[in-house]
């Protein structure tokens, strides 16, 4: 067993199934100082059993204890953020016109499903070298929409967040998804974040200051 990464809910581990050899990803959640298990998880548990589609990590199982769950994953390669730091960028016009068309494509069909990503980032991109091809993880922070519904002001990494959602607003569709993916392009070409500012307010000034 191998650690792959860690955040603030717990942590990614390499593993290889006993029985089968199968080589996976588990993401072990960790919640022994809350009795309850977060809406986050079960949202995404929710969400990856429904959506079925090449552009989205697929979710392979969910083991339980008393004090943390693990999901099961496809293992892939590395994310985008890596890809892009290593590479200095995604330098190639072909591969950056396929990883593109493969992120809209993935997106496209969370919007059919009537789902918000609304945490796109480079980091949540995972890469098939052996295929170049792009998945689209983490849908802890990812919401059905429609109608009038109310959602959270501050979803997203604040680099890859909307100018509607940096203002406040709390009525937002597609498009915040869109201009999560635009700023990705953008750092597939300069090779770091378009605008990686300090606070929101520079966020926005840095926006109006670029359009």
């Amino acid at each position: 067993m191998e650690t792959l990464g860690q955040g603030g809910f717990g942590r990614v581990y390499k593993c290889k199934h006993i029985r089968t050899g199968e080589i996976v990803a588990i993401k072990q959640i960790d919640f022994r100082h809350d009795k309850n298990v977060p809406s986050f998880l079960i949202r995404e548990v929710s969400l990856l059993r429904e959506l079925k589609h090449d552009n989205i990590v697929r979710l392979l199982n969910v083991l339980s204890k008393e004090t943390y769950v693990s999901l099961v994953f496809e293992l892939l390669d590395e994310d985008l953020g890596r890809y892009i730091r290593n590479n200095h960028g995604v330098k190639d016009p072909l591969i950056r016109k396929s990883f593109m068309q493969q992120i809209l494509t993935g997106v496209a069909y969370c919007h059919a499903q009537k789902i918000l990503h609304r945490d796109l980032k480079p980091s949540n991109l995972l890469i098939d070298k052996s295929r170049m091809m792009i998945k689209i993880a983490d849908f802890g922070l990812s919401r059905e929409f429609g109608g009038d519904m109310l959602l959270t002001r501050r979803p997203a990494t604040r680099y890859y967040r909307a100018p509607e959602i940096l203002l406040g607003s709390r009525q937002y569709s597609t498009g915040v998804d869109l201009w999560s993916v635009g700023c990705i392009f953008g750092e597939m070409v300069t090779a770091q974040p378009i605008f990686g500012t300090d606070n929101s307010f520079d966020e926005l000034e840095a926006i109006f200051r670029y359009l």
